[in-house]
């Protein structure tokens, strides 16, 4: 099962082991133009907080001179004066050459990671796949990329340069103005991060539930659009309006109380900051009042401070992104730390496809301990031959073609390939020995071309065209005024039903199985629909091993052999005539499909 990702009430992540985690991203080591990156944006951090920490001293020498009045000193007043304005601009200059070289450093990062986490959700099994919600696994990784660049940014070009200033400030307070100053910053700074932290906790709970608020809406909103039709069915449009419109009330609620805290952190950080600059100023103008320091020391004290300030009033921002940015990392590396349950055995072989025979043997298998689907079943599908699985719903017919994927695995037996268990063999040659054609085919949202195509990498539009007349499709498109750059939307759910079993089947198709599996694919089509398609499916199962799982026992009567499942069982097999004349489970139900039918003719 997915595993839980709200928010709320969770504790915070370590930072240490999370940041370490992440490192490998941001230094890569098959990428030494990206650290060359990194060392070039850090020699630009240090040139601009030197130019920052330049800038009060210039003012302050311009001050002391314009107090001396002396107009010999105009030339180097006006100097000092191009000075402080070059120190702004470096300043500038310098952060926006850091942004630049830095950028692609973050952007990378975030697109390994992003790409790591989706490849690994591939990976990852059918039953993880069945139980996630698609709208909370979207916005996990997208919180989880984006929360990658802000905390680089804040950690490498907010802490840590706030701290190098930080401590140049206190260095000159030191020299130029005695360990009063310096105890007076440093209790200033202790009472200023306390007093952020302790409110950023209480606010990083407020913005939890509304993370939580909004991942519930988001989910809601991505589940009710991709059932747009069943929404539609029964009417329910003033229902999911009302259940979205609930979970938006909660998010806006949470979003309420979250941003009016906001205004109390940055009320008490006032607070503090603005009585250390009274305290600081009310010294200088002291110091001045007793002939020990000038007009220029109460510029310098000032000027320094308030540099100082301007970051520190972020950090209430800066600590619940980094909290909040761990948090989301955190949910992310949790999403990749998730085991597939299906995994290649080391150096597991590659599948050797000869003849193409297919055997189950004593399967069991159950999707919960306490409810079995397989009892030991043993069946074997010959080299070009076609075997046919009926049975009533919930006997186990599509878990096997599951298990042939190896989507699953059992609990006892072997499914063997020309001898071959395929528990031994790669996943990825597994699969690419198998084709199949499922009763319900989506379709991506894209172009017909590209949606016959997707069943071989690499396949020309030659290819597609001959796939697409394999499965009496190129009429239809002849017809289309876009051909193949058709668009079919959403799942496909432009074309009909018939339409989108052919593009399965031309895809099918043009990957060239050995082995072709039938889930119920026509069970969905109406009659006329139904026998086009089974002369398709006839055509493309010759040569080739077939297992046809169905619904309509008229559809498998040519079958070499018929296996009757009931209950996870075997309960008869044999061909058509055979089972008939037994007069057991098949042909009662093949007895009670002809009376269906005698009904619909009517």
């Amino acid at each position: 099962m997915p595993p839980d990702y709200s928010t709320k009430g969770q504790a915070d992540p370590p930072m240490i082991p999370t940041l370490k985690r992440f490192l490998p991203y941001l230094w890569p080591k098959d990428a030494p133009a990206l650290r060359l990156r990194i060392i070039i944006a850090g020699v630009l951090v240090l040139c601009a907080k030197a130019a920052v920490l330049s800038m009060p001293f210039a003012y302050k020498a311009v001050v002391d001179g314009m107090t001396a009045g002396t107009e010999a000193a105009l030339t180097v007043l006006l100097a000092l004066v191009a000075a402080y304005g070059l120190a702004r601009f470096g300043q500038v200059m310098f952060d926006n050459m850091r942004n630049i070289a830095f950028e692609k450093v973050g952007q990378e990062a975030a697109r390994r990671l992003a790409t790591n986490v989706f490849t690994h959700l591939h990976q990852l099994s059918l039953r993880f796949h069945l139980g996630r919600r698609t709208g909370e696994i979207t916005k996990v990784i997208e919180r989880g990329t984006k929360s990658i660049d802000i905390m680089l940014y804040f950690l490498l070009f907010n802490i840590a340069p706030t701290l190098i200033e930080l401590i140049a400030v206190l260095v000159i307070f030191q020299v130029k103005f005695g360990f009063g100053l310096v105890a007076a910053t440093i209790a200033m700074v202790v009472i200023y991060i306390t007093f952020t932290r302790k409110v950023t906790d209480w606010r990083n709970a407020l913005r939890a539930e509304m993370n939580d608020m909004d991942t519930r809406a988001i989910g809601r909103s991505v589940d009710a659009l991709l059932n747009y039709e069943t929404v539609k069915y029964f009417t329910a449009e003033a229902r999911e309006a009302s259940r979205y419109n609930k979970a938006m009330q909660d998010w806006a609620n949470a979003a309420v109380k979250s941003e009016n805290s906001l205004g109390l952190l940055n009320i008490g950080q006032s607070l503090i900051t603005n009585l250390t600059m009274i305290g600081a100023m009310a010294y200088s103008v002291y110091g001045w009042s007793q002939g020990q320091l000038t007009v220029g020391d109460l510029v310098l004290v000032n000027t320094l401070l308030m540099q100082l300030f301007r970051p520190l009033d972020l950090l209430g921002m800066v600590y619940r992104t980094i909290r909040q940015g761990l948090v989301d990392m955190d949910a992310m590396f949790r999403l990749i730390d998730t085991d597939p349950e299906i995994q290649d055995k080391p150096n597991a072989a590659i599948l050797n496809v000869s003849a193409g025979r297919v055997a189950f043997e004593d399967v069991v298998f159950s999707y919960d301990e306490d409810r079995a689907i397989l009892h030991a079943l043993s069946f074997e599908v010959p080299h070009d031959g076609t075997l046919a699985i009926v049975g009533p719903s919930g006997a186990g017919k599509s878990t096997l073609a599951r298990m042939l994927f190896r989507f699953y695995d059992p609990q006892a037996g072997r499914i063997l390939i020309d001898g071959q268990d395929i528990s031994d063999v790669t996943q990825q040659s597994l699969r690419g020995a198998i084709g199949i054609v499922p009763q319900d085919s989506v379709l991506f949202n894209d172009t017909i071309g590209y949606n016959i195509g997707y069943g071989r990498d690499g396949a020309t539009q030659v290819e597609i065209e001959e796939a697409a007349r394999g499965a009496a499709l190129d009429d239809f498109i002849a017809k289309l005024p876009d051909g193949y750059d058709t668009q079919v939307g959403e799942r496909g759910l432009k074309l009909s039903g018939g339409e989108k079993q052919r593009v399965a089947i031309a895809r099918t198709l043009l990957k060239n199985p050995p082995i072709l599996i039938l889930d119920e694919a026509t069970s969905a089509l109406d009659s006329r629909t139904e026998d086009e398609i089974q002369a398709t499916l006839a055509k493309i199962s010759e040569r080739r091993t077939t297992l046809i799982i169905a619904h309509r026992l008229s559809t498998i009567t040519h079958a070499d052999e018929i296996i009757v499942l009931n209950e996870g069982r075997i309960a008869e097999r044999g061909n058509h005539r055979t089972l008939l004349a037994n007069k057991g489970l098949y042909a009662d139900m093949w007895k009670r499909q002809a009376e269906d039918r005698q009904l619909e003719s009517v």
